[in-house]
């Protein structure tokens, strides 16, 4: 998939599952809840068909998305040592990815970042700088159910030792020209052509969609 052309089926599915996401929230008719339930279904379905998902499982994970349809906040964290940059293995796909996940409510961004880190890898971050607002569903590799924005911090290492956990396999850092395959939906060239930049550049602004 080229960065800013997802499949058609998919922007649409997302966009019924949106409007019906809202409307439940917002309806007070039972005939409309009924419409928009249908509507969130028939997303799921369209998901499931063009897909190796499950649509019950892809209902279900719509149900947990209650309330006004916004993006949800995906935070990476570019962790540098020596030129090379830090990845865990993920249990989900066994690839690999900058450490990272979806922001809590009422975390700061940088606080997730911080946090992530140091349960996916065990090491022990500061984040330094802004690297990048990236639009996450236009890359090579979209994420499936939910618009999200990815925000990408540079973090300072400040300790730590390696160590997996229940969502990561391994731990390692990796020359920029020597990467292990990549959970694209996590991270993706991109990502890490823009860390590389700041480093060269501490004054280069952050990037942005």
């Amino acid at each position: 998939m080229t960065e800013g052309c997802n499949p058609r089926w998919l922007d649409w599915a997302r966009e019924i599952q949106s409007l019906a996401q809202t409307g439940l929230a917002f309806t007070k008719s039972p005939y409309d809840r009924a419409s928009f339930s249908r509507l969130s279904d028939i997303a799921a379905e369209i998901l499931a068909e063009h897909s190796q998902l499950d649509a019950q499982a892809v209902k279900r994970a719509f149900s947990l998305e209650p309330g006004y349809a916004t993006p949800k906040v995906d935070v990476r964290a570019a962790v540098v040592r020596d030129g090379r940059i830090l990845l865990v293995r993920e249990s989900a796909d066994g690839k690999w990815a900058m450490p990272g996940g979806w922001s809590d409510v009422g975390d700061r961004p940088s606080e997730t970042a911080e946090r992530e880190t140091l349960e996916e890898s065990g090491f022990v971050v500061r984040t330094t700088k802004l690297v990048g607002a990236f639009d996450a569903n236009r890359g090579e590799k979209a994420s499936m159910f939910f618009h999200a924005v990815k925000l990408i911090f540079l973090c300072e290492l400040l300790g730590g030792e390696a160590r997996g956990s229940l969502e990561t396999l391994e731990v390692d850092f990796f020359d920029f020209a020597d990467l292990p395959p990549l959970s694209m939906q996590r991270t993706n060239q991109r990502h890490l052509e823009e860390v590389r930049a700041h480093l060269r550049d501490p004054l280069r602004p952050a990037a942005f969609d």
